[in-house]
């Protein structure tokens, strides 16, 4: 079986290009694939559709995002649960180029975010929620009514590439998730052509992960790399981070 290990990220992000849509997973700072982030914005790719949770905060070098990719003129659009800060008194960056016309944003709900991802996965085109009806993220829209309440058509939302962050991966590209790296990066996963993993232990041979613990079937996954011990004194999130 030829290896799904890449020696660096830079390698794991090289072809990536112009043009490209990429799912970013991260619900909270153990599962952004910050190092994978950081390739991609020293590659530079441009012209990029960005589908994430949140738009990110960017200008923290300790936690890259990618608002770091908007900042840098990388960005043509954003699909999203949140476009702005969840607290009056932060101000993303993002904002600034959204509401000057450089970005694109789409706000999706959270849950409809993930199970359009999801049902790209799963090869459903689209399908119907309740979520949203009745907003301006409903206007112009389809509706249709089952059971007397009122459902918004959804479609599925493919990406070209998933960049993820794993706490433990085994050669085949098995893949083990701890804690919020679990809400987004299993979906991510299946909608994309081609997923890209950082992963924080050692990858290991294949069987190294018992079956039954395996989030994300290797199927699914394309590159991996491993994340270098960090030097003395650099920030890295990660279990131990969050245990504290």
């Amino acid at each position: 079986m030829k290896t799904k290990e890449l020696a660096s990220f830079a390698d794991a992000v090289r072809d990536i290009p112009d043009g490209a849509s990429i799912a970013f997973a991260g619900f909270g700072p153990v599962g952004v694939p910050y190092n994978l982030l950081n390739a991609l914005a020293e590659q530079g790719a441009k012209n990029l559709t960005c589908v994430a949770n949140t738009t990110g905060g960017a200008g923290q070098p300790r936690m890259p995002d990618i608002g770091r990719l908007v900042e840098q003129g990388q960005v043509r659009k954003v699909i999203c649960s949140f476009t702005a800060a969840t607290r009056a008194s932060d101000q993303l960056p993002f904002t600034k180029y959204y509401e000057s016309g450089e970005v694109e944003a789409e706000l999706v709900p959270q849950g409809t975010l993930a199970e359009r991802l999801r049902a790209a996965g799963a090869g459903i085109p689209a399908f119907y929620t309740p979520a949203a009806v009745g907003t301006e993220l409903a206007e112009g829209r389809e509706t249709r009514s089952f059971g007397g309440r009122d459902y918004l058509l959804e479609h599925a939302l493919p990406v070209d590439y998933a960049f993820l962050r794993a706490w433990r991966a085994d050669a085949f590209g098995n893949l083990l998730f701890r804690r919020s790296q679990r809400n987004f990066n299993p979906v991510m996963a299946m909608a994309a052509r081609i997923t890209i993993v950082e992963v924080e232990e050692d990858i290991l041979p294949i069987g190294g992960i018992d079956p039954d613990e395996v989030h994300t079937a290797g199927i699914f996954v394309h590159r991996l790399v491993r994340i270098p011990p960090a030097p003395a004194g650099i920030w890295q999130p990660g279990p131990r981070e969050v245990r504290r």
